[in-house]
């Protein structure tokens, strides 16, 4: 429903509207909600589509979806029977001074479709709540026959139990959880899988118009735990060109199609630390499109010619090719041959190595001119480990290492020269940061001690507040902070520029196997190539409605994996309530935090001891409590550690 709300902002072809949703579309027109104008239909200007926001004293906010607008004040009286997370069609009060207004006409659904709720006992009496704010879920059930602690899918509209997910009490019951409240699931349909097991290994033959790349020494690098391999490369160092091949998806899932369906529906891969829950069926994410070694592959191929000294483009293509990778590395591997441990086994690896040790040469200067305009901010992510029984056995910090860099900037040249192929399309923006988040952030700043000197540019002066974190040893914690204070990085249809990463146009070219955009940007810059209107005019007509979806599964998918690792680390936490632990602070308003830097690290504590405690303060803390079904750890302070 909010797709088709979505798309009804921005206009949505008849040729377009699924059986489903014409019985909605037809409503909506009957009841003068939209209007239809050469076969297209969109919202009439009087009515809005929307999530209703906190209802508080029988008035809340509309927050406005499909477009970026104020949100609505529905007044006293114009609410009705609607609810928070409500979605609604509301109409707009116009002539009304002050804020922008509107009354709700009708109540189509709910934002989530689906939430979790479990079984506890109140007053003798057992009750369905939401996991995640213990709020009663629908009317009176029969849940005698059920357990304490056990754990549901509720669909939201009707708050009708969909499935028993097993008991609070099971650590295997978190993966269920965060994939239920967005309605994810790891199996793929038996006509998508029946599609994706027809397709034939790579026959050369059968391809006489692709650009033939087999005599190229092509390599993988990713992480050792790698199934699905995107991307590979080769650097011609005599003619200074860079070859980056992507998995060319689009060749085996084509628009319309089942499998198209269920990739647009996923929009992206999921990555838990114990398994992924993919995008495409594996026997072609990690099979027939995965760039594996020693094996014919389609590739869809970025040739990036540069000068060398300026690092300049000075000419690229893209086109349809066959490849041969000639080895998988992962990235220990080549960081090892960068530190003179790991010598070539075979004459390919000899030529491999060969250009990699010079390509790192040119990547390095890349990033470093990059960075005169961009940003190096050091996110830390956590890298966790859980045993079978789905319980937390280690965690550390990433770190980047060299054949990181060198993969980046190879991916980063070829998403910029994607993005350089259209006017309209899938842009990957990022809008610099407004006044007001500056302001707040310096205002943070300020209270460990770093005093900001406002230059002529954003640049200037965030390279300067670094300057003085790293002089601090607060390099992690203040680019975080930075982070924090921008804006979420988003997919549009009109160029804005990547504000972090200071290029004028960019967008997602080079991971088709775990991100629909990817797909688009492929099979939109084959149009072009094929001067095919028909194609791309499909790609474009609901362009700004798939790229507000998919931002927003992008922003699902997210959620998904870190409410996972908060699950892993609240259960250990309850094996370890009343140790001592080492923890920094990490926020003091609204509330004070801490992040855990002891056995186990990265997890996220609420403080509850009245401490006067300052940002980035190293702590020795007590847990005190833990709420598994919230995932929330409290905990003490029981001392700073002097520096």
């Amino acid at each position: 429903m909010k797709s088709l709300l979505i798309r009804l902002t921005h206009g949505l072809s008849e040729q377009d509207i699924s059986a489903d949703e014409l019985v909605r579309v037809n409503s909506f027109f009957a009841k003068n909600y939209i209007t239809k104008k050469d076969n297209i239909y969109k919202f009439n200007s009087k009515y809005r589509a929307g999530t209703l926001g906190l209802v508080q004293k029988g008035t809340a906010y509309l927050n406005v979806i499909g477009e970026n607008v104020h949100d609505l004040f529905i007044g006293e009286g114009d609410l009705g029977n609607a609810t928070e997370g409500d979605l609604i069609i509301a109409q707009r009060l116009l002539g009304v001074r002050g804020t922008p207004s509107a009354k709700i006409v009708e109540i189509v659904g709910r934002a989530q479709t689906f939430s979790v709720a479990y079984i506890i006992t109140r007053d003798g009496k057992k009750s369905l709540v939401n996991l995640k704010n213990d709020h009663p879920i629908g009317a009176e059930q029969e849940l005698n026959s059920y357990s304490d602690g056990d754990v549901f899918k509720v669909e939201n509209q009707t708050y009708t139990i969909m499935e028993k997910l097993g008991n609070i009490a099971d650590p295997l019951v978190d993966e269920k959880i965060v994939l239920a409240q967005f309605n994810k699931h790891d199996e793929f349909d038996s006509e998508v899988l029946e599609i994706a097991k027809s397709f034939k290994e790579v026959d050369a033959s059968n391809y006489p118009t692709r650009v033939d790349l087999r005599y190229l020494n092509f390599c993988t690098i990713d992480p050792v735990t790698a199934k699905d391999f995107d991307d590979a490369i080769c650097w011609d160092d005599e003619n200074s060109t860079l070859y980056v091949a992507i998995a060319d998806v689009s060749e085996y899932v084509t628009p319309f199609g089942a499998i198209d369906n269920e990739a647009i529906y996923r929009s992206f891969s999921i990555y838990l630390p114990h398994r992924s829950i993919p995008m495409l069926p594996r026997e072609l994410s990690e099979t027939l499109c995965s760039l594996q070694a020693h094996v014919d592959r389609l590739a869809y191929v970025f040739e990036i010619k540069l000068d060398i000294n300026t690092l300049e483009v000075t000419k690229s293509k893209v086109y349809e090719a066959i490849i041969h990778s000639d080895r998988r590395f992962n990235y220990e591997e080549i960081d090892s041959f960068f530190d003179g441990k790991l010598e070539a086994k075979n004459p390919e690896e000899e030529k491999i190595f060969e250009y990699i040790k010079k390509l790192r040469v040119v990547t390095d200067r890349l990033k470093a001119k990059r960075l005169k305009v961009g940003y190096d901010f050091r996110s830390e992510e956590i890298e966790m480990v859980i045993d079978e029984n789905s319980n937390l056995v280690s965690t550390a910090f990433a770190k980047e290492t060299p054949s990181h860099a060198l993969i980046e900037d190879c991916m980063l040249l070829a998403n910029k020269e994607a993005a350089a192929q259209f006017k309209r399309g899938i842009f990957r923006i990022h809008e610099p940061p407004s006044q007001l988040k500056l302001q707040k952030l310096y205002q943070e700043l300020a209270g460990v001690g770093i005093f900001v000197d406002i230059k002529s540019s954003i640049k200037e002066t965030i390279t300067n507040i670094q300057d003085q974190a790293r002089a601090m040893n607060l390099e992690a914690e203040v680019d975080t902070l930075i982070i924090r204070s921008q804006m979420q990085a988003r997919y549009a249809p009109i160029n804005a520029g990547h504000f972090g990463l200071g290029f004028e146009q960019y967008t997602h070219f080079t991971s088709p196997i775990r991100r629909y955009s990817d797909l688009i940007v492929h099979r939109l810059l084959k149009a072009i190539a094929n001067h095919d209107t028909i194609e791309g005019s499909y790609v474009l007509r609901n362009i700004e409605s798939l790229s507000m979806t998919i931002s927003e599964k992008e922003r699902e998918a997210s959620t998904i994996e870190v409410e996972f690792m908060a699950r892993k680390f609240a259960r250990w936490a309850e094996t370890n309530i009343g140790k001592e632990l080492k923890a920094r602070i990490i926020e003091t308003l609204p509330e004070l935090k801490a992040e855990l830097h002891d056995e186990v690290q990265g997890a996220k504590i609420h403080i509850v001891s009245a401490s006067k405690a300052t940002l980035f303060e190293d702590v020795i803390i007590s847990i005190t409590k833990v709420d598994i079904p919230k995932a929330k750890i409290f905990a003490e302070i029981l001392k700073i550690v002097d520096v």
